[in-house]
């Protein structure tokens, strides 16, 4: 853990010191807990939106196969799929 300094107006200080006083905490712990909360990318957020999006392509018909998808990209050239992508 790391020491920092911060300079707090008096409204934020009483806030945060109410605040602390009434959760039986300490002020570095809610500034702490708000950080994480707002910089800390959320583990669970993530997962739940990854989830959102599976088989989201599903109906897609290079997916039938995809052995053969990635092999047939690997056997064309860049100009040949584009082409073919435009019919």
């Amino acid at each position: 853990m790391r020491r920092i300094q911060l300079y707090l107006d008096d409204v934020l200080w009483k806030a945060l010191h109410d605040r602390a006083r009434g959760s039986s905490t300490t002020i570095s712990e809610l500034v702490r807990e708000a950080v994480r909360e707002r910089y800390v990318p959320n583990l669970e957020k993530r997962k739940k939106a990854m989830l959102a999006i599976v088989g989201i392509r599903e109906d897609r018909r290079e997916f039938d196969d995809p052995e053969a998808y990635v092999r047939d990209l690997r056997r064309e050239s860049r100009m040949d799929r584009l082409t073919r992508i435009e019919r």
